[in-house]
């Protein structure tokens, strides 16, 4: 345990997000997700739901602000614009640490493929489908 940091960042996860570079990527994907398949690095988070161990992993990790666009969610099937629960709660959680990034829908053909070259995901047991999200990993200004 650590004052100030969240016990859910393991100390595997603290590793993975300490080694990421600007510009990389870390996938956060639900209990349904084929995480082994589709990770280079896998840290399993079994127990913990997606939005605990987003905001735990937003209050240490800073957001890409070099570009437009640097968090992502998950799509119902092919409908950007279909809003599910986890997708509000979602947005409300990445709103309270980035309060003007904006959280992209991308859809499975473009989400997949980000989330295979994501330096690493994180497989969370979140029972609700299509909780998925991708953070771009920012800099700490001097």
């Amino acid at each position: 345990m650590l004052k100030g940091i969240d016990p859910i960042l393991s100390p595997e996860l603290l590793a993975a997000l300490r080694a990421m570079g600007h510009g990389d990527e870390i996938a956060l994907v639900d209990g349904n997700y084929p995480g082994q398949e589709h990770a280079r690095r896998l840290v399993r988070l079994d127990g913990h739901s997606l939005v605990p161990v987003l905001d735990a992993i937003l209050s240490v990790l800073p957001i890409d602000d070099f570009v437009p666009e640097a968090i992502f969610r998950a799509t119902v099937k092919q409908d950007k614009d279909a809003l599910d629960p986890v997708h509000r709660d979602i947005i409300e959680c990445c709103r309270k640490h980035e309060p003007k990034r904006p959280v992209v829908p991308l859809l499975g053909a473009e989400f997949y493929p980000r989330v295979k070259a994501a330096h690493t995901v994180v497989q969370t047991s979140e029972p609700r489908l299509y909780g998925n999200v991708i953070l771009r990993k920012g800099v700490i200004y001097p």
